[in-house]
C-alpha cells in the first residue's frame, strides 16, 4: 500500500445544505449527473472515482461500477474504471448513486467522514492517445437527494450492515440515470474548500488506489419455489414469470395478498430486483433469509435450526425491505417501475409479500445479480470416500461467499474483516487460487488498524474498535503464512515493526510466574466458541481467576514465527530474542500449568478446568515434543468431558495431530461436518454453540487439509525454492486432484494396488520437489514434468 500520490483535478462535491460542512445525522443518498459530448467513436475515457460513503456508477444509463473499497480514514480508496466501450457519439451521461453513513449509525465496517463526498476524475483522449478534456466533479455537477428512502435498523441481519430500506414509489426518480431524464428540477453541486497540502495538512478522504480487482456481478435466477399462498397459481408459472427471459408477466388481482417464497438452490450474495407495472399503492414486503429454521432463541445470536430446506417445520426469519408501488408503470408502453435495494443481500430463499393496491400489479420479473470476489478456484480434489466431495465444494462456497472488498466473517451479519477468520480464510485461499491480492490488503488492513497502546483491533475496518488481544496473533500467522507460501521478503520488511509492537505489548503482561496476565478487563479475551464458555462468550472459564494458558502457549508461538520472519529480514538478533522469550514462557507455562495427575496442562495456573484448546497450542509452541506430545494428543482426542475445539479451531487441531503423527485421527473427525451436510446446509454453520450464521468460512477448513494433508501438497519449509509433498492416507485408497503452488499448478494422483502405495505427479512448471512417502522414503530435488513413485506399505 502506497500513499497518495495521484495528481487531482477535480472537486469533492456534495449536495448544498445551506452551509458546507452541515453533517447530517441520518443515512443520506444523493444522486449526481454529468452530460458530457463526444465526437467520435474510438475515444478513451478513463475515469477515477470515489464517494462517502457508498455509490454506484452508471454511463449512459448502464451501471458500470460499485464501491469504493473499504477502507479507513487514512486509506480511502478510490476506482479506476475503464469507460471506452460504453461511449457514444454524442451526448453521454455519468450518473451516480451515493449512500452517505451518518457517523455514528450500523455498516460499521463502512469508513465514512461526517460529510457526503463524490469525487470524479475522467480523462477523455483521442484514438491516438492525444488528451481532448477533463471530466471531473466541481459545480457544473447537478444532484438531487432521494426523499423517498429511509433506512430503519432491523433486528436480524441489517443492524451492521445499513438497515432495511422502506421506499416510498411515488416519490422515486425513475430512470434518473438516463439521457432523456429531465433533470431542470435537480440543483448545482458546491465544491468542498481545498486544503493547502503544501503545509502537510491531511484532507478528510486520503484518496489511494485500489488493490484488489473489482466485485464481479452475474445475472443469476432463481430455481425453485418452496411455497405459494395461492394454489390457482402453479409453482412452475412463477418460476418462469420471475425470469428475467420472460416476456409475460405474473398479474396479481386488485386487493390481493400474494405471499411466495422462493429459493436460489444454494447460499449466495446478490443485488436482488424486482420489476413491476400497475399496482398504484401496492406494498411489496421482501425478506431475505439464510434457511428456515425454528424461531430464534435470542435473536439474532442464537439460533434454532433443523434441516434448512424443509419448509414443512421450518420458517423464515429476517429483516424486511418494503417497497410502495407508485404505478407509473404501463406494461402496453413498455415502461416498468423496478426497485432494487442500494446493497447486495445475502441469502439461500427469500420472501415475498405483497398486498395488492385498487388496480392489478403486473409482476414482469424477480432475479438477482450475484456479486463477490473474483476468486478463480483451480484446485480439484476427488478421493474414495465420496462423502468427503460434498465438503469440498460446500467449503468452495462458504469461502466465495465470505470474500468481497474484504474478507468477512458471515455475509449475513456483519460482513465484518476479523483477524481469526482472516487468517484461516487466506490459507484456504492460496491453495485453491494462489490468489494473494485480497489477503495482502487483509495485512495492510489489520496493520492499519494499530492503537497507540499496541495492539491490532481484532476487526478492520471498522469505525468502532475491538479488542480481543488473542486475535494480534493470528497477525502475525498470517504474516508468516503469506511469507512460506510467496516468499515476498518486501512484504514482512513492511510489516516488522508492527510485529515488535505487538509482541512487546504482550511481554509487557507478563506476571511474576513468566504467564501472559494482567489484560485489561475491557478486551474481550475470546478464544473460542464452545459449550462450556458458552456464558462467558467464548472466553474460557479460567479467566475469572487469572492467566489463560492458551494465551501464553500462543504468544509462544508467535514468537517463534516473529523469529522466522525476523531472520528473513537479516534481524539475526531480534530472532534470537524472540527465540529466548518463546522457551521462558513455554517453561512458565510447563511449571505452572501442568497436571502430572491428569497429564494434561490446566487452562489456567490455578484451576481445575482443561479443554483441548491449551494442549494444542501446548504441542504448536513446543512446549511438549516427541512421544510426550503424542501422548498428549491421544488424551486431548479421546477425553470428551474436557473443551472440545469448534469448526474454526479445529484447523490447529488437526496441525497438533500431523505434527504428532496422528493425523489419521482427523478422519473421524470429518463426521462433525457430515452432519451438518445431512441437514441440507450449502454452506458452513459458524459453530455448534449459537448456529448464528449460516455462512461462516473458517469451517473451510477442507481446502487446506485435503490439499495440504490428504494430497500432501506444501511449502518446503527453510527451502524457498522447493515443494513438499507429504500424503496422509488414513482410511482412504486413493486421492487426486490440483494445488496451487507459488512454483505454479501440481497435480496429484495416488492409489493404494495391492499393498503398494503408487503416486502421479504432474508438474508441468518442473517446480523442485521434495517427496515423502509413507513408508518413510524421502526423496529430494524432483523436478520432472511427470513423476510415477512407488513403495511398499508396512
Amino acid at each position: 500500500m502506497e500513499e497518495q500520490s495521484r495528481k487531482w483535478k477535480s472537486k469533492f462535491i456534495w449536495r448544498d445544505h445551506g452551509k458546507k460542512r452541515n453533517f447530517n445525522a441520518e443515512n443520506e443518498v444523493v444522486y449526481f449527473r454529468k452530460v458530457f459530448e463526444i465526437e467520435d467513436i474510438g475515444c478513451r475515457f478513463l475515469a477515477h472515482i470515489s464517494a462517502d460513503s457508498r455509490y454506484r456508477m452508471y454511463l449512459n444509463g448502464e451501471p458500470v461500477a460499485v464501491g469504493p473499497c473499504k477502507g479507513n480514514g487514512f486509506s480511502f480508496y478510490y476506482e479506476t474504471v475503464d469507460l471506452s466501450d460504453r461511449l457514444r457519439v454524442g451526448k453521454n451521461i455519468i450518473a451516480v448513486k451515493v449512500l452517505h453513513h451518518p457517523p455514528i449509525g450500523e455498516n460499521i465496517s463502512v469508513w465514512r467522514s461526517p460529510l457526503g463526498m463524490l469525487v470524479f476524475d475522467g480523462e477523455l483522449t483521442d484514438s491516438n492517445g492525444t488528451k481532448l478534456e477533463n471530466i471531473v466533479s466541481d459545480d457544473s455537477w447537478v444532484c438531487l437527494k432521494d426523499e423517498s428512502i429511509r433506512f430503519v435498523e432491523g433486528r436480524y441481519n441489517t443492524m451492521f450492515l445499513g438497515g432495511a430500506e422502506r421506499v416510498e414509489g411515488e416519490s422515486c426518480n425513475f430512470e434518473w440515470e438516463k439521457l432523456e431524464y429531465d433533470d431542470n428540477h435537480w440543483e448545482r453541486c458546491i465544491c468542498y474548500d481545498s486544503l493547502d497540502i503544501s503545509t502537510g495538512v491531511l484532507n478528510t478522504w486520503q484518496l489511494t488506489k485500489r488493490t484488489i480487482p473489482m466485485l464481479y456481478e452475474e445475472r443469476k435466477e432463481f430455481v425453485g419455489i418452496k411455497y405459494v399462498n395461492d394454489e390457482e397459481i402453479k409453482k412452475a408459472d412463477i418460476l418462469e414469470k420471475f425470469s428475467s427471459t420472460n416476456k409475460g408477466c405474473l398479474k396479481l388481482d386488485s386487493g390481493k395478498r400474494f405471499i411466495v417464497e422462493i429459493d436460489a438452490g444454494i447460499l449466495t450474495t446478490g443485488y436482488i430486483k424486482i420489476r413491476l407495472s400497475g399496482g398504484k399503492d401496492s406494498k411489496i414486503k421482501i425478506l431475505c433469509a439464510e434457511c428456515y429454521e425454528n424461531e430464534p432463541i435470542e435473536i439474532p445470536w442464537t439460533r434454532d435450526r433443523g434441516v434448512r430446506d424443509d419448509e414443512k417445520k421450518g420458517k423464515l426469519y429476517g429483516d424486511i425491505d418494503i417497497y410502495k408501488v407508485s404505478g407509473r408503470g404501463n406494461k402496453d408502453e413498455n415502461i416498468f417501475e423496478s426497485y432494487e435495494p442500494f446493497w447486495f443481500r445475502t441469502f439461500r430463499f427469500i420472501r415475498i409479500e405483497i398486498t395488492v393496491g385498487e388496480s392489478p400489479l403486473y409482476i414482469h420479473s424477480f432475479n438477482y445479480r450475484e456479486t463477490g470476489y473474483p476468486l478463480e478456484v483451480k484446485a480439484e480434489f476427488q478421493c474414495s470416500d465420496v462423502s468427503l466431495h460434498k465438503l469440498w465444494d460446500i467449503s468452495i462456497n462458504t469461502l466465495r461467499r465470505c470474500m468481497h472488498e474484504t474478507y468477512e466473517d458471515c455475509p449475513y451479519y456483519e460482513q465484518f474483516q476479523y483477524t481469526m477468520d482472516t487468517y484461516l480464510q487466506t490459507l484456504f485461499t492460496y491453495h485453491v487460487s494462489g490468489d494473494d491480492r485480497l489477503a495482502r490488503k487483509a495485512i495492510y488492513d489489520f496493520h492499519s488498524s494499530l492503537l497507540p497502546q499496541g495492539l491490532l483491533q481484532s476487526r478492520y475496518p471498522s469505525i468502532e474498535p475491538q479488542i480481543i488481544p488473542a486475535f494480534n496473533f493470528y497477525w502475525i500467522l498470517m504474516l508468516h503464512d503469506h511469507y512460506s507460501y510467496f516468499r515476498d521478503s518486501k512484504l514482512v520488511k513492511r510489516y516488522r515493526a508492527t510485529m515488535d509492537t505487538v509482541l512487546e505489548w504482550f511481554d509487557r503482561r507478563l506476571n511474576e510466574e513468566g504467564l501472559v496476565d494482567n489484560i485489561p478487563d475491557q478486551y474481550w479475551k475470546f478464544v473460542d466458541w464452545v459449550p462450556e464458555w458458552r456464558s462467558s462468550r467464548g472466553v474460557p472459564q479460567a479467566a475469572k481467576t487469572g492467566s489463560l494458558t492458551v494465551y501464553s502457549l500462543m504468544y509462544a508461538v508467535s514468537l517463534q514465527k516473529a523469529a522466522e520472519l525476523n531472520i528473513v529480514v537479516g534481524r539475526k538478533g531480534i530472532a534470537q530474542e524472540y527465540l529466548e522469550r518463546a522457551t521462558k514462557v513455554n517453561h512458565a507455562v510447563i511449571k505452572n500449568c501442568w497436571s502430572e495427575e491428569n497429564k494434561m496442562f490446566r487452562d489456567g495456573p490455578a484451576v481445575e478446568l482443561y479443554s483441548q484448546h491449551a494442549q494444542i497450542w501446548a504441542v504448536l509452541s513446543g512446549a511438549i515434543e516427541g512421544k510426550k506430545a503424542s501422548n498428549l494428543m491421544e488424551v486431548a482426542t479421546k477425553i470428551k468431558t474436557i473443551a472440545q475445539v469448534s469448526y474454526a479451531m479445529s484447523y490447529f487441531l488437526f496441525r497438533a495431530l500431523s505434527k504428532t503423527g496422528l493425523y489419521d485421527k482427523s478422519f473421524e473427525l470429518w463426521d462433525a461436518w457430515r452432519e451438518m451436510t445431512n441437514l441440507n446446509v450449502t454452506t458452513w454453520n459458524e459453530d455448534p454453540v449459537t448456529q448464528r450464521s449460516e455462512c461462516h468460512a473458517w469451517g473451510a477448513v477442507h481446502l487446506y487439509e485435503f490439499c495440504a494433508e490428504i494430497l500432501g501438497v506444501k511449502p518446503s519449509e527453510g527451502n524457498a525454492d522447493s515443494v513438499t509433498i507429504d500424503p496422509k492416507l488414513g482410511p482412504l485408497t486413493w486421492a487426486k486432484g490440483k494445488v496451487v503452488t507459488r512454483l505454479g499448478e501440481i497435480g496429484v494422483s495416488w492409489k493404494l494396488l495391492n499393498g503398494n502405495f503408487n503416486i502421479g505427479i504432474y508438474n508441468p512448471n518442473k517446480a523442485n520437489i521434495d517427496m515423502y512417502l509413507p513408508d518413510g522414503t524421502i526423496i529430494k530435488n524432483l523436478c520432472d514434468k511427470v513423476i510415477q513413485l512407488k513403495s511398499k506399505l508396512n
